[in-house]
């Protein structure tokens, strides 16, 4: 068969720069499908952020060109550095060079940068002579990316690439950036298989442009053709029901790895799991709760918004205040949920501590720690702390939704619960602390967790099935 080349595009990749799940797809995915074998060539192109430092990953420059975009001549410069085996191409310009941040509040900025980006990143690869098999957009941020491949059907360079979308989160689409699309010559789409509302829009306008269109789960695949879910997509999801394909992401095992970890107190191993309680006493020392190995910690190491539950836990709190546990919450987003975290805290001083910050040494120190991890969210496309957390022997208890019901089997990796309410969670809760109770059954489910293989080479290899069917 004749080789893949696949161009994988992404807003953030991991290590150069990391702001969410998506950082961890494009840092490990592309390396992935290079170690299945020769069959597949990849190349990384990001944005040359102002946070990426290039000495640090020796980035050197590659190329420069001018080219016109939006009746505008633009000049382009282009870097190179190599992640093992892996070419990782960096764009650069004003409309990226003069934008402070990675995701800016002001929509209109985030769409002249990547806008920008998306049409650059096609001439670029068409100057350098690597004619790609496979186009794979991730997000809006890059889904006019493939949107411009369709208008370019006449060009030979372009016409028998085929093109994939990932949906890391459908409920971010790009809309407000269409006096953006309208300044870079890009006119809505016409077509009646979309709403009116979308023909404008970035990730609309990709799905619409994409051969196939992947979800980072199975059970998200199918929830994005049901009306809560879809976005108001849903119909056009279950139209092309045949062309949605969920693909559950990966952890890096070797970056997550509780036998090497140098941020814990204490490595330990499927087979020296009782180690482990040496990092919760840490812990609990570290926040000044009572170090009481038969006490349950739990935890949430997570982003502060509605979408991840943290108000519905907040609420199933009061209703297990009868039980013995102690409870560590980290993380920042709104507000508002801040707040109420540190009341909480106020109200409960010696079972709950809110830790206001983003820390990554602290959020393993947790993972490495606790007896259960929390993830209550409204939706989850994928989630990878369920993840790292069984890899750290440390049972979920999650909402069954998206990726969390795919990755999580009851009452044998963790515990599920239906509904997006208090009672449902508390109920939850207070099974696994009865469980918790029964040593034998919960060092087996802690064994089950830990022997769960996350790696990113099962995923790879579905990626690479989907990219075959294609060429």
């Amino acid at each position: 068969m004749k080789k893949i080349k696949v161009l994988f595009l992404a807003s953030e990749a991991d290590p150069f720069i990391k702001i969410g799940g998506l950082g961890d797809v494009a840092g490990s995915l592309p390396n992935a499908l290079l170690d299945l074998g020769d069959e597949i060539d990849v190349r990384l192109i990001i944005p040359l952020h102002k946070q990426i430092i290039p000495e640090t990953f020796g980035i050197t420059h590659y190329s420069t060109f001018v080219t016109d975009l939006g009746g505008k001549k633009q000049s382009v410069d282009v870097f190179k550095t190599n992640k093992k085996n892996l070419e990782v191409f960096f764009l650069s310009g004003e409309p990226i060079s003069d934008k402070e941040k990675v995701y800016d509040s002001n929509i209109e900025l985030d769409g002249e940068k990547y806008i920008f980006f998306d049409l650059a990143a096609l001439e670029f690869i068409k100057r350098d002579g690597w004619q790609p098999s496979i186009v794979m957009a991730n997000d809006w941020h890059t889904a006019i990316a493939l949107h411009a491949i369709k208008q370019r059907q006449a060009d030979p360079f372009w016409r028998n690439v085929k093109t994939v979308i990932t949906i890391h989160n459908l409920c971010y689409m790009g809309a407000g950036t269409e006096a953006i699309l309208e300044r870079f010559g890009i006119s809505k789409v016409i077509t009646d298989k979309i709403p009116w509302w979308g023909k404008h829009v970035p990730l609309p306008m990709g799905i619409l442009a994409a051969d196939k269109i992947v979800t980072v789960s199975p059970t998200y695949s199918k929830e994005i053709q049901t009306a809560e879910y879809g976005c108001g997509l849903e119909e056009y999801f279950q139209y092309r029901a045949e062309d949605v394909v969920g693909i559950v992401n990966g952890i890096d095992q070797d970056i997550w790895d509780p036998e090497k970890d140098q941020a814990i107190p204490q490595t330990f191993s499927i087979s020296e799991i009782d180690n482990k309680k040496v990092n919760k006493q840490y812990l609990q020392e570290l926040f000044h709760l009572a170090p009481k190995p038969s006490v349950p910690l739990l935890a949430m190491v997570t982003r502060m918004d509605q979408q991840k539950g943290v108000d519905t836990l907040l609420e199933a709190i009061e209703l297990i205040s009868s039980e013995k546990y102690q409870m560590i919450i980290l993380g920042t987003g709104n507000p508002e949920i801040e707040e109420k975290c540190k009341l909480l805290e106020e109200k409960y001083p010696e079972q709950v501590r809110a830790i206001i910050k983003y820390d990554g040494k602290l959020s393993r120190q947790i993972y490495a720690s606790a007896d259960m991890i929390l993830m209550p969210s409204r939706y989850e496309p994928c989630g990878i702390a369920q993840m790292i957390s069984m890899r750290y022997g440390s049972v979920p208890i999650v909402r069954a939704t998206g990726g969390l019901k795919d990755t999580v089997t009851e009452e044998r990796t963790g515990f599920l619960f239906e509904h997006i309410n208090a009672g449902e969670l508390a109920a939850s809760i207070i099974k696994a602390l009865r469980t918790y109770k029964k040593k034998d059954l919960w060092k087996r489910m802690q064994t089950n967790c830990m022997d769960e293989n996350f790696s990113w080479q099962n995923s790879a290899e579905k990626y690479k099935n989907l990219f075959e069917s294609l060429v």
